[in-house]
C-alpha cells in the first residue's frame, strides 16, 4: 500500500505542489524586506563595532597603558608600547589594532580600568588599500573625538542595565 502512494505522490509531483503552496502562502504577507542604505534597522546600545579611544574631559586622553586589553585579546590584535613621562605616568607610544585579526569579542573594552578603549556602533566602514586595517593610536582617538557624545550616552546607558 505504502509503495502505491508513494507512485502516485511521485506521479503528481506532490513536493512540488507543497513548495508551491509555501510560496503562496508568503507571496501575499507583509514584506519584511529592509531596503539597506535608506533604511536602518534598530541598533542596540550594546553593539560592538569599530573601536575608538576615550579622552578625559580635559583633553588627556584615558589610555595608562595598563596594557590588560592587550593581554586579554584572543586574537592577538592589539599591541602596544608605552613609556614613563616626566610627571611619573605611564602613557602609550604607540596602540595599534589590527582590524582583520580582531574578533570584535569586546574583551578589551571590559578590561579596561578607565574606559579607554571602547567599540562604537559604527559598522559600516571599509578599507581599500593594504595596511588601512591597521587602525592607529591617532585615528582611534580621532574616532573617539568625533563620536564621545554617542559613546558617553552609551557607557551611561549600559551602567543602568549593571
Amino acid at each position: 500500500m505504502n509503495t502505491v502512494v508513494n507512485y502516485f505522490r511521485s506521479l503528481m509531483l506532490w513536493e512540488l505542489l507543497m513548495g508551491l503552496k509555501l510560496t503562496g502562502r508568503y507571496l501575499f504577507a507583509k514584506k519584511i524586506t529592509v531596503q539597506y542604505p535608506e533604511e536602518k534597522t534598530p541598533q542596540s546600545p550594546r553593539f560592538r563595532g569599530l573601536h575608538a579611544l576615550r579622552r578625559y574631559p580635559n583633553g588627556e586622553e584615558r589610555c595608562i597603558a595598563c596594557k590588560l586589553c592587550e593581554a586579554v585579546c584572543p586574537a592577538l590584535a592589539i599591541t602596544i608600547e608605552s613609556e614613563q613621562r616626566a610627571d611619573g605616568t605611564r602613557r602609550t607610544t604607540r596602540y595599534d589594532i589590527d582590524l582583520f585579526k580582531c574578533i570584535y569579542c569586546g574583551f578589551c573594552e571590559e578590561s579596561c580600568p578607565v574606559d579607554s578603549i571602547v567599540e562604537t556602533r559604527i559598522f559600516e566602514y571599509h578599507f581599500e588599500k593594504r595596511g588601512e586595517n591597521i587602525m592607529t593610536k591617532e585615528q582611534l582617538l580621532t574616532i573617539g573625538d568625533k563620536y564621545e557624545q554617542q559613546l558617553a550616552s552609551d557607557r551611561a546607558q549600559d551602567a543602568r542595565y549593571r
